[in-house]
């Protein structure tokens, strides 16, 4: 199977934990193409590396390379799609236009 590259966000050796922005459940991003190709291949790969976790019956260690791999890849999940602008509210649009006109 050939595998092409077709994101340009890098993958560095260890990834920071990443702050979780406080985010209500409504709140929306805006994805780009881009950024959801990377989000959709980061799932996948995710869902594949859990499974033969699952699948080879491996006990829960801290040590594991395999859970690591799976850590990671959770991380820059996070990270794309953290990376991605907030779409506003229908309210947060009427009141900055409701400025705008008072301004």
């Amino acid at each position: 199977m050939a595998a092409t590259s077709t994101t340009t966000f890098s993958i560095p050796a260890r990834v920071p934990v990443i702050p979780v922005p406080q985010a209500r459940a409504s709140q929306r991003r805006k994805i780009t193409p881009q950024a959801g190709r990377a989000l959709e291949l980061l799932s996948h790969a995710i869902e594949y590396l859990t499974d033969e976790f699952v699948n080879q019956g491996f006990t829960l260690s801290l040590k594991s390379e395999q859970l690591e791999a799976v850590q990671l890849l959770m991380a820059l999940n996070r990270q794309v799609y953290f990376e991605c602008p907030v779409v506003p509210s229908v309210g947060e649009r009427c009141r900055a236009l409701l400025r705008l006109h008072t301004a």
